[in-house]
């Protein structure tokens, strides 16, 4: 028995094969509207036209399911298990419910995947704060001021004057959601949703609160003192559960995100835990070798610089970098030498590096186990 040959879902739609998402979506909405067999209750092929279309937007709304269609058409979507047409598309759909909730943006037909109302959970909000990299190698304890919406003071959250009591919401009869009946070209759609006058609660004041007219929440300030944890990286965020906005009564408060602001430091380039550093050494002393000082974030180090170091030369201090949030390892501090040519000599001074120069020859001069790779990778790694 031969197998109906699933047409070609840019066809079906009446799109370009270079189309766009908004221009497929918009495309499938015309086309479901006119086809539903809803609204051909006398067609009998109304069911399988409306299906085709369903079909091919599902290929094309994917982005995988469409680039393998494009490459190996239906065949390529069978062999690979993404549907392909021929009465097996809507298996990635869930349901068509699910469908036309993604395309229309609500609920379609029935109402029966509308999910119930109630209290609604609090908000999240995040606030910033900004610290040095100085603060963030040792941790740090910041104050940080936000607006929240927060339960009421003088009505404890219920909406009620103090004194008087709730009753029973009149428009939900006290479950706290309503049904929205609309006509569509699709026939009636049924949505349930919170309702308006109890805002999902199910009671109502009897005399309302006149600090927050009723609605048991109203805006205030808080202010919080946070533990910004050492080693803390720019735009790393802290998330303290509960902090956010204030939930309906039965529901739970949102949470607040500190979002962290390392500031630059022009002393450091930070790079995952380790921080990288220049410091400049005179060539004389480059050549003849010497011990600096190098000031890192916490405290003065003494770093050996060779006899002979050349420009670009890192030098690595292990566990002078940043910590590790949770503990382990510090990271690492390199130190780059930056090679300085003195300027501006007196004529002493210049008469001892001329005297110096023809003293010096080229085996001084040369690394012959340099290849030229070598220096070229050398002096980009440098600038």
């Amino acid at each position: 028995m031969s197998q109906t040959v699933p047409r070609d879902p840019y066809e079906v739609l009446g799109v370009s094969r270079d189309a766009d998402e908004a221009e497929i979506k918009k495309a499938f909405r015309k086309k479901a509207r006119t086809l539903h067999p809803d609204v051909n209750p006398d067609d009998p092929d109304a069911q399988e036209r409306f299906r085709e279309c369903a079909e091919a937007y599902e290929i094309l709304s994917d982005a995988e399911r469409r680039a393998t269609f494009d490459r190996y058409g239906h065949d390529g979507l069978r062999q690979r298990g993404m549907g392909g047409g021929g009465g097996q598309g809507f298996e990635g759909f869930g349901s068509m419910q699910d469908l036309f909730g993604a395309v229309f943006g609500q609920a379609f037909g029935g109402g029966g995947g509308a999910g119930p109302g109630g209290p609604r959970p609090g908000g999240d909000l995040a606030v910033e704060t900004e610290m040095t990299l100085k603060q963030s190698l040792t941790g740090d304890r910041v104050s940080v001021e936000y607006e929240v919406v927060a339960r009421c003071d003088t009505c404890t959250g219920s909406g009620a004057k103090p004194g008087s009591g709730t009753k029973t919401c009149g428009q939900c009869g006290g479950h706290g959601v309503v049904d929205r009946v609309n006509r569509t070209p699709f026939g009636e759609m049924v949505r349930r949703v919170a309702c308006d006058a109890c805002s999902g609660r199910g009671r109502v004041p009897e005399d309302p609160c006149t600090d927050c007219r009723g609605e048991g929440l109203k805006p205030t300030t808080r202010t919080l003192e946070v533990d910004v944890p050492a080693g803390i990286a720019d735009g790393q965020r802290i998330r303290l559960s509960g902090r956010g906005h204030q939930g309906e009564p039965g529901a739970p408060d949102g949470d607040l995100y500190v979002v962290v602001t390392v500031m630059p430091d022009k002393r450091f380039v930070r790079e995952g835990d380790d921080l990288i550093t220049v410091v400049p050494v005179p060539a004389p002393r480059a050549a003849l070798g010497e011990t600096i000082t190098v000031e890192a974030l916490d405290e003065p180090l003494e770093v050996e610089i060779p006899a002979g170091t050349q420009p670009g030369k890192t030098i690595t201090l292990r566990g002078r970098g940043m910590p590790r949030i949770g503990g382990g390892r510090r990271g690492d501090l390199h130190v780059v030498v930056d090679i300085s040519i003195p300027r501006r000599l007196n004529d002493r001074q210049r008469e001892l590096l001329r005297e110096l120069a023809d003293s010096l020859d080229d085996s001084q001069l040369d690394d012959a186990d340099e290849s030229v790779v070598g220096r070229l990778r050398r002096l980009w790694r440098k600038s």
